[in-house]
């Protein structure tokens, strides 16, 4: 039995035929973003129906949105305006005559690091995912808690100083700085010093983050992914630091687990095990 996953994202779609964690098949486009709610699905349809064969039971779909996942409806996907509300499970299901599941994408993410990667030990954990904005999802009790509108997690917008916690643990920090996190990080691998300290404020600031998921859920295990999470030698000291400074419970912060994904295509994974 092999599964079609699908990744939708603001930037870019990417759809793999996989089977038994092995993918078999991969294929991507550049998303619409800024085109109408038929073109962004002609795109899904597109790749779904490049890499579908007689061997595909199931489809299972991650979207950056809130979703309604017994009728696998999306509501307002982050960078795609024309999605509002699209009955993905309903059209997908009428075109393929397969059996269809549409989640969360950091909801797939902490899927696939459950069953493929660097969760798989651990019964409660929090994944999250660290690019241009920051995304969380969470593992309790060995099964992935979702919410009432499948939104738990969404740690990111928590207040935090003058704004919220996505704001100096994303992207969005460097931006403001003129760069790129790729650029950053070939800075301070050449030994600059600014580009050094920048890292550390990052690492400081997630490292309060990670002092939010411990107050609100005290898991064995924080699994961090998303492009910066590649660049976790220029940050990880001043994470920890940050951490385990000021937090009441000492004991928790030096039990708790923290990870960084090395697991490839992570969202497509859990998709296809959705």
């Amino acid at each position: 039995m092999s599964t079609i996953a699908i990744d939708l994202g603001g930037t870019n779609i990417r759809a793999a035929r996989i089977t038994s964690g092995i993918i078999s098949a991969q294929q991507s486009v550049e998303c619409k973003a800024d085109g109408t709610e038929q073109e962004v699905l002609d795109q899904i349809f597109g790749l779904a129906d490049a890499i579908i064969d007689d061997t595909v039971e199931r489809i299972g779909v991650g979207v950056p949105s809130v979703v309604d996942y017994q009728s696998g409806t999306v509501f307002d996907v982050q960078n795609i305006p024309s999605w509002r509300e699209v009955h993905l499970k309903a059209l997908m299901e009428a075109r393929y005559h397969i059996p269809v599941s549409v989640d969360n994408d950091v909801n797939c993410y902490v899927l696939g690091e459950k069953y493929f990667g660097a969760a798989a030990a651990y019964d409660h954990f929090v994944g999250i995912t660290l690019g241009t904005g920051v995304g969380a999802g969470i593992f309790i009790g060995g099964h992935l808690y979702r919410g009432h509108n499948t939104g738990a997690g969404e740690i990111g917008c928590l207040p935090y100083l003058d704004a919220t916690y996505e704001q100096y643990c994303s992207s969005w920090l460097f931006r403001q700085m003129g760069l790129t996190g790729h650029e950053l990080a070939q800075r301070a691998e050449r030994g600059d010093t600014e580009a050094k300290q920048a890292w550390e404020m990052f690492g400081h600031h997630l490292g309060k983050l990670l002092q939010a998921i411990l107050y609100t859920y005290d898991p064995q295990a924080i699994v961090i992914g998303g492009g910066i999470a590649a660049s976790a030698p220029h940050f990880r000291c001043a994470m920890l630091a940050s951490m385990r400074d000021g937090f009441p419970y000492p004991h928790v912060a030096e039990r708790v687990e923290i990870h960084f994904s090395t697991l490839k295509s992570s969202n497509l994974l859990g998709a296809s095990t959705l």
